[in-house]
């Protein structure tokens, strides 16, 4: 079994959704986690102890599927969480979002990073709606098309009024 496969497995078997997997210098292995679509305006931000749960599970089974690492991570993926799946554009659909193709376009004057307003996927298709020197427009590209997508952080500075 993949070391992709087996960690999404576990996580999924815990009750969240498997984000991101990374492999860094030193022999960290990174594992961003989130809550599902469906329970994440339920319960809210990842926690220290939803990390706990996951990261006391992996690391029993990286031991017994004898994946080499020298230390685990498990996070939320941040403000800027990484958009990857069909399921991830669905899910943020009207969010802001940064894009990078793997080729610039044919209609978008040789460009590859948009940052826009995500559309609703149709099809295999996703959109986004963006600013050109000429106003509003709309990219459409395909998973194969993309290099990566990460949601804009959206930072309310304004504290609390009493």
């Amino acid at each position: 079994m993949q070391q992709f496969d087996l960690i999404a497995k576990t996580v999924n078997g815990l009750g969240y959704d498997l984000v991101d997997v990374e492999r860094g210098e030193r022999g960290i292995l990174r594992v961003y986690i989130d809550f599902t679509a469906a329970d994440a305006e339920e319960k809210g931000p990842i926690t220290v102890e939803d990390c706990a749960t996951v990261s006391h599970q992996l690391s029993h089974v990286l031991t017994v599927e004898n994946v080499a690492y020298e230390r685990l991570e498990i996070s939320s993926p941040g403000l800027d969480r990484p958009v990857r799946t069909m399921a991830d554009f669905e899910r943020f659909t009207g969010c802001e979002c940064s894009v990078k193709l793997k080729l610039a376009m044919p209609n978008s004057q040789n460009r590859k990073t948009f940052t826009g307003i995500l559309q609703a996927p149709q099809g295999d298709k996703v959109g986004l709606e963006f600013e050109s020197k000429d106003g509003p427009a709309l990219l459409e590209f395909t998973l194969a098309d993309l290099d990566k997508a990460r949601l804009v952080p959206q930072v309310d500075f304004k504290g609390r009024k009493a």
